[in-house]
């Protein structure tokens, strides 16, 4: 019956776009995108699939996590092993969690042991914008970028020199509570952003169904997150500008496994930029930083177990060269040192990669627009690797557009596979990607839409298989997916609404890739009245295999979210969110619970 809702959802959604729309509503303003080609780009003139999150939507969304604030998203499949800040993995468009690049103010961040991100250690407080760049991207970001490239941008100094203040206070369900105070604005030339945040909560049982001696605790496990950010820059008379960030998150998660009960962590993204136009035609870009992930782990005991600190070195150089009005070339270069201090004793404990690129995107007869890429990478673990990325899309008349795209892209073995003892094995090869993708896409006065196709297949896939178990490139994957978003305002009212349909699968076995779900639905809906704003949230997802074998299957489900706020005054605002209101009993990790029906009360205050 809920597979059946499922699907029936986007039929029921799509139904209530219609050019019923009042006829004098604007058309949507085109959204500049850095991520997409790493320069200032136009999204209406390119291919890349993109969804952008600005500071509004994370606080007109009421979220509380990143994780939160991504579920949902197109092309985002997102799995929990419990309740606040659990592991949590994405996997963009079926390819692997280790698959999608992520990036905080331009420095790449993540595990260099595991590689993935942990997404929910990231304090949403400190952000200011998001964008998410589906398909793959190594061609301009070189490792990981297969599924796509997530860039969270810190938030920044204000445009006043009257000090912005904005400050909250609330507490929930599971005996949540989150404070946070930030401050921006602008002295002449310069800029800053101070901000910090405290979020925690008695959590919920994270893991059931399995015994003691398999890691099972029939407690609550607790986490706490303490968020720091700071961001300031200067303009110089002669257009030069300098900026400096810092972002750091340390806290301590309880967690239910067969061998450990806590780990503390400490993630950190520190770096500075410098740029300036040399002339009408050339810019030059510097940005240096470095990332920390940071975790100690302890036993069922409270006894020092393990402890895994990884660190990446990041440089780039990025020179932007307009070579004519409809002609603009970007030129760069990367180098990444990664490494890892660990009770684990690995058999390397740091390696380079260094890569270069060009980027060209250029307009052609007034409605074409091409985006074409080439780099080459150069690591010190298993050698070099080429890739490129063709985009062309034609904008017709009435807000009407076509677009296609090719790119490959290719994953560098992490440090467990190569070196872990064990089962490491230092001869693996990047695993490797191709991508086919197209669509259309309209924006008129009543709304937006946009639906693409696209093709993947992986191969190189690193499997653990043998006895004893080792890491080889024997994997294979083929991935066809459709995405639809259709949003605009209807009656007053703000609707949002995206579908994937996934078909991940075993080319070796035709059996599905383990934790994808095939169908995922969300709907957004939300409105203003006078003082009052109020909202909802809807995801729906179908089944899903847990297993490689596909002998573990995970029901679909379905949850709705409510919210509310109302402005008090100009200075003062009162927000409320209930959270699966059906109270679904639902897993997307085989054994790990999510959380039933909770809720959450705050109160804001700005200047």
């Amino acid at each position: 019956m809920q597979k059946k809702i499922i699907m029936a959802l986007p039929l029921a959604g799509i139904s209530a776009f219609v050019p019923g729309f009042a006829d004098d509503q604007s058309a949507n303003l085109a959204e500049t995108v850095v991520t997409a080609t790493r320069s200032e780009s136009n999204q209406t003139e390119l291919a890349t699939a993109t969804t952008i999150y600005t500071r509004q939507d994370i606080e007109r969304l009421q979220v509380r996590t990143l994780p939160e604030l991504l579920k949902g998203s197109a092309g985002i499949d997102m799995v929990q092993s419990g309740g606040y800040g659990k592991d949590t993995n994405i996997f963009m468009r079926g390819t692997n969690s280790d698959h999608v690049l992520v990036l905080v103010d331009g420095i790449k961040v993540g595990s260099v042991t595991t590689g993935t991100t942990p997404f929910q250690f990231i304090p949403v407080d400190q952000i200011e914008r998001v964008e998410i760049i589906r398909g793959p991207q190594s061609s301009l970001y070189g490792s990981e970028a297969i599924g796509g490239v997530i860039q969270i941008f810190t938030r920044k100094g204000g445009n006043s020199e009257r000090p912005n203040i904005a400050l909250e206070a609330g507490g929930g369900s599971y005996d949540s509570y989150k404070g946070s105070a930030a401050i921006n604005g602008k002295l002449g030339n310069a800029w800053y952003s101070l901000g910090a945040s405290q979020f925690g909560s008695q959590g919920i049982n994270a893991r059931s169904g399995v015994s003691l001696r398999e890691g099972f605790n029939p407690d609550r496990d607790g986490y706490n997150n303490t968020g720091l950010n700071a961001r300031a820059g200067y303009r110089f008379d002669n257009g030069a500008e300098v900026e400096a960030f810092f972002l750091r998150a340390e806290g301590e998660t309880e967690i239910d496994n067969s061998t450990l009960s806590s780990t503390m962590f400490i993630n950190q993204t520190v770096g500075a930029t410098a740029s300036k136009d040399f002339n009408d035609v050339w810019r030059s870009t510097l940005r240096v930083g470095q990332s920390v992930d940071d975790s100690d782990n302890f036993s069922h005991s409270g006894v020092f177990a393990s402890n895994f600190d990884t660190t990446r070195w990041n440089a780039s150089w990025l020179n932007q060269l307009n070579l004519h009005k409809d002609q603009q070339l970007t030129l760069g270069a990367d180098y990444r040192l990664d490494e890892v201090q660990s009770t684990t004793r690995y058999a390397e404990n740091s390696r380079y990669d260094v890569g270069g690129f060009v980027e060209l995107h250029s307009r052609w007869f007034e409605r074409h627009f091409t985006n074409a890429s080439l780099r080459w990478d150069e690591n010190q673990a298993f050698g070099s690797s080429l890739t490129g990325n063709f985009g062309w899309r034609f904008n017709w008349d009435h807000g009407l557009s076509a677009f296609a795209s090719f790119g490959n892209g290719f994953k560098a073995p992490t440090f467990n596979q190569l070196y872990f003892p064990g089962f490491g094995n230092p001869n693996l090869q990047a695993e490797q990607s191709t991508n086919f993708e197209g669509g259309f896409a309209g924006n008129h006065a009543w709304g937006q839409w946009e639906i693409r196709a696209y093709h993947s297949n992986i191969d190189n896939l690193i499997v653990f298989s043998g006895r004893p178990l080792t890491a080889k490139n024997i994997g294979k994957a083929q991935i066809d997916g459709i995405e639809a978003e259709i949003s605009g305002e209807l009656f007053g009212w703000r609707n949002k609404l995206s579908m994937n349909l996934l078909t991940p699968k075993d080319r070796a076995n035709n059996l599905r890739l383990p934790r994808r779900a095939t169908q995922t639905l969300s709907y957004d809906i939300s409105r203003s009245f006078a003082a009052f704003d109020v909202g909802a949230a809807v995801l729906a997802q179908g089944e899903r295999f847990d297993n490689t074998a596909n002998t573990v299957r995970l029901g679909a489900f379905m949850t709705i979210d409510l919210r509310a706020a109302y402005h008090v005054d100009k200075n003062w605002m009162l927000s409320a969110k209930l959270n699966n209101m059906l109270d679904q009993q639902y897993q997307t990790v085989n054994t790990y619970n999510n959380f039933g029906r909770n809720f959450f009360f705050s109160i804001h205050y700005n200047y």
